[in-house]
């Protein structure tokens, strides 16, 4: 308003100025941005030349990874800048009028990603990089139109022409890998919950060094850690020292009494991973609230998996007891760190004493992964030094669980669909022997479901005596007959013309006069061996005048089935009387075998 208003004057405003557009505030190549997740990361760009092109592509960046961009980690920033740096050095190279956002074109896209396959980059590496710039460009776009060409506004619709391939995934450990990892992380964690509040036995009964240990976990308890150049943690190292006793650890042990320790994250992380399956990031993110409903000796644990976008919020039911299950693990584990949190206010479960003070959040814990492996000596399948990939864990969980139910998608697919399940995590390496065997086997019981009942003199008795032994195949009524011969065919005797597998039940069987060789219902006694000889005798004569493939595709298997499933069950005076009597019978064969 104008003034103050008056009796008797009209109120009147004044003119409202439209504030002009503020300018993007990236106007140097240099400057923090502050991650979601990950931290603070330095960005930059000064080495990048042409200079008004970086700022560009360092005010894109900025955006993509503000609130409510695409990028949320540092870890990605990172990747971005990387991927900046190789695609500035290529247009020095390459093209070098490039000086602006105006410049670039849809073959300056195409160029790169060529560059990178002359590289040796892979497919799918290649479309990754080259996705990084289109998404910085799409930024752009979106900011000023109208700075993009016309052919790359239409090159941005899409990342490479070719396809990125299929990922070959992480394989998992095999059982013996996973058994040494399972039982170290156990013996490690139960040996961490009980060393909690246990006395102190170095001391050697020493009075003095007792209570200047007791001054220092007094400051230990007030302030949540204490730094050695304090007077408190010097009195007691000297005094430890000139009695001999262990001062090479001193600070580490005196805190480990009180707080999770950074040498106690492997352990826990590696249990927890076999025991759940969780993903890497999902357990280092783990929050104090991820335990809900209890029920029936489970509990919900809730988690986040930033990687699926619109879907983050996760849970999975795992086992709830002691310190043996998923739940119980981190429900202790929440009773240690509740002391480390009043001192170090957080909602993350991971609050340790590192070196310096105490700490929250897990980061990269590489070199504690080493130094944890290296000293239970674990090796591989090869006796080699394992190098420990906590994302590979996730996969011998899900390994481990494939095998456990028995490769049933409906139980396997927990948390995925049955395609992802199968693509990612069923067909790994390590369970590629298993799928073997179950093919071999599934093909064996195929063959045994197509094979004949093959009776020896003494088993074609024992069937005579005991008629009954025939079931299901025929009724004790029927077994007489077709052993006299009444049920015969060319090769075999049938326990069921009308019933055949080839052919709709009631129907006589369809199938050619050597397909009983392959019939369930056929039975083979002594008194067939003869036709069958005489049959085995034209298959090998037609081998000489056919060609191989066709001879293989018309009697390779039974030819297979006759030598090596029919003849050695017989004994070798039977096979050798079958022999005489199918020259002196001179046997002749159905027609259809010239067919």
């Amino acid at each position: 308003m104008s003034g103050r208003p008056r009796k008797g004057r009209s109120v009147a405003f004044a003119t409202i100025t439209p504030a002009r557009a503020q300018p993007d505030p990236v106007l140097g190549l240099k400057f923090t941005i502050e991650a979601r997740h990950g931290g603070t990361v330095l960005v930059d760009m000064t080495v990048l030349d042409p200079r008004p092109l970086a700022i560009a592509f360092a005010g894109a960046l900025r955006r993509l990874a503000a609130l409510g961009g695409s990028i949320g980690a540092a870890s990605v920033i990172k990747q971005y800048l990387q991927v900046y740096r190789h695609f500035f050095a290529w247009l020095a190279d390459e093209a070098p009028k490039v000086t602006g956002i105006s410049d670039l074109h849809a073959v300056h896209i195409d160029g790169f990603s060529s560059a990178l396959d002359r590289r040796g980059m892979s497919a799918i590496h290649r479309h990754i990089t080259v996705g990084k710039i289109i998404n910085t460009l799409r930024a752009i776009e979106a900011d000023r139109p109208d700075w993009i060409a016309p052919d790359l506004h239409e090159r941005l619709r899409y990342t490479l022409a070719t396809s990125a391939g299929r990922s070959t995934p992480r394989d998992a450990y095999s059982p013996f890998v996973a058994r040494a990892l399972r039982d170290a992380a156990r013996a490690d964690v139960e040996a961490m919950f009980r060393r909690f509040g246990a006395e102190d036995q170095t001391d050697e009964g020493d009075a003095v060094i007792a209570r200047a240990r007791a001054d220092v976990e007094a400051v230990i308890a007030r302030h949540g850690y204490i730094l050695t150049d304090r007077v408190e943690v010097r009195r007691l190292y000297f005094m430890r020292l000139r009695r001999g006793l262990p001062i090479s650890t001193l600070i580490d042990d005196l805190h480990r009494r009180h707080h999770l320790h950074v040498t106690d994250l492997p352990p826990l992380l590696v249990l927890l991973s076999l025991d759940t399956g969780l993903e890497p990031e999902c357990l280092k993110a783990l929050t104090v609230d991820c335990l809900a409903n209890p029920s029936a000796g489970t509990v919900e644990l809730r988690y986040r998996k930033r990687r699926a976008r619109g879907a983050e919020y996760k849970s999975l039911r795992v086992r709830d007891g002691g310190i043996g299950t998923p739940g119980g693990l981190i429900r202790r584990l929440l009773e240690v760190t509740a002391v480390a949190r009043q001192h170090l206010p957080c909602d993350c479960l991971w609050v340790y004493h590192s070196a310096g003070g105490l700490q929250a959040g897990i980061r990269h814990p590489r070199e504690r992964l080493d130094a944890w492996v290296a000293r239970h000596r674990i090796v591989d399948d090869d006796g080699k030094p394992l190098y420990l990939l906590l994302a590979r864990l996730r996969k011998t969980h899900k390994a481990l669980w494939y095998t456990k139910t028995e490769g049933h998608m409906a139980r396997f697919a927990v948390g995925h669909t049955r395609e992802v399940a199968a693509r990612h995590y069923a067909d790994l390496p390590s369970l590629r022997p298993l799928h073997e065997a179950t093919v071999a086997d599934a093909f064996r019981e195929a063959v045994a479901a197509a094979m004949p009942t093959i009776l020896a003199p003494t088993a074609e008795q024992s069937l005579r005596d005991a008629p009954e032994q025939a079931a299901p195949l025929m009724t004790p009524d029927t077994v007489g007959p077709l052993l006299d011969g009444d049920q015969d065919l060319w090769l075999a005797a049938c326990a069921g013309f009308y019933s055949s597998p080839f052919a709709e039940a009631g129907s006589p069987c369809s199938q050619p006069f050597w397909g009983c060789l392959h019939c369930p219902n056929a039975v083979i006694t002594a008194r067939k061996l003869p036709a069958i000889i005489a049959f085995l005798a034209f298959v090998e004569e037609q081998r000489r005048g056919l060609p191989g493939s066709d001879w293989m595709a018309k009697f390779g298997q039974v030819h297979a089935r006759i030598v090596d499933q029919i003849l050695p069950a017989f004994s070798d005076a039977v096979i050798a009387e079958a022999r005489l009597r199918a020259a002196d019978e001179h046997l002749y064969l159905p027609p259809e075998t010239r067919a």
